[in-house]
């Protein structure tokens, strides 16, 4: 069975793997087997399809692994609720069940993010380097404005196109802010949507979470990227995980919290130099546009 990788026409292999009593739908994009696996944690509510262009982006030679949390796309809704720390051992599990035993590279977006800074911690020898993009430490950091923290309660916006056209460059800032319908067409172009308590499900998982004490203990090499323009995670809170990530650096682009997506072409390839550089490296620095701070 395929998934609607576009890359060289050659689709990713969709498989549903049952993990600790969660069953997950599972995306692999095949590569030479020069590079480490790099394993994508999504935002909260969105189905793997809506990464596809930045896995388009990366090397095709580099593997690329994807899934649905559970209740989120094509993955069964969940009999019991989960956390960061309980899901974060089926995530290992699930590369186990795999036959990637060994570590990967991790990318955390948005709500997988705070996954992926748990998985560093609780995994670490299953982590080689981590990237965390435009997230932050969970309910310990400063916050969005009251109104954008109001619409991400409800998953309208993953449901109803007008609705992301309308709020877009509201809640997600950057290019949304002047094409709205760039928002809608991430969100809604490709994505399969679960039941909608897979949504709250997934939002009750980062309740009363927080990295915050956890960050010391990430040893990994990690790359921060934040927009310049993102009202759901306020410039500071990257900034400050940077600094507290003993070997981090800080990539700060312009744009705002779905670049990783809308901009996919400028984003991919500081990823890719990131996981590809070879030692400590104190002056590394982007092959793209930005700034490292």
């Amino acid at each position: 069975m395929n998934s609607p990788g576009r890359r060289g026409g050659t689709p990713d292999v969709l498989r549903t793997v049952t993990v600790g009593g969660r069953t997950l739908r599972v995306a692999i994009r095949s590569g030479d087997g020069t590079r480490p696996p790099l394993l994508l944690m999504n935002g909260i509510g969105a189905s793997l399809e809506v990464l596809q262009p930045f896995v388009d982006a990366l090397d095709p030679r580099r593997e690329v692994i994807r899934f649905d949390v559970p209740g989120v796309g094509g993955s069964p809704r969940p009999v019991l609720p989960y956390t960061m720390i309980t899901f974060a051992p089926v995530v290992a599990g699930l590369l186990t069940a795999l036959g990637r035993p060994g570590a990967v590279d991790v990318l955390g977006f948005s709500w997988g993010g705070g996954l992926a800074q748990q998985f560093a911690v609780q995994h670490r020898r299953r982590c080689r380097r981590l990237v965390l993009a435009a997230t932050g430490t969970g309910s310990v950091m400063v916050p969005a404005a009251p109104r954008v923290l109001a619409r991400m309660l409800t998953p309208r916006r993953h449901r109803d196109p007008a609705y992301a056209r309308r709020i877009a460059g509201e809640i997600y800032g950057g290019t949304m802010r002047a094409n709205p319908e760039r928002a809608a067409e991430a969100l809604h172009a490709h994505s399969r949507l679960g039941p909608q308590r897979g949504y709250y499900y997934q939002l009750a998982a980062g309740t009363g979470w927080t990295s915050l004490p956890l960050l010391r203990l990430i040893r990994q090499p990690t790359l921060v990227l934040a927009g310049d323009d993102d009202p759901i995670i306020p410039a500071v809170n990257p900034r400050v995980m940077a600094r507290l990530i003993p070997d981090a650096c800080l990539h700060v682009y312009r744009g705002g919290h779905l670049a990783l997506v809308t901009e996919a072409g400028e984003l991919g390839p500081v990823v890719e130099h990131f996981l590809d550089r070879e030692g400590p490296d104190q002056h590394w620095s982007p092959r793209s546009p930005g700034r490292r701070q």
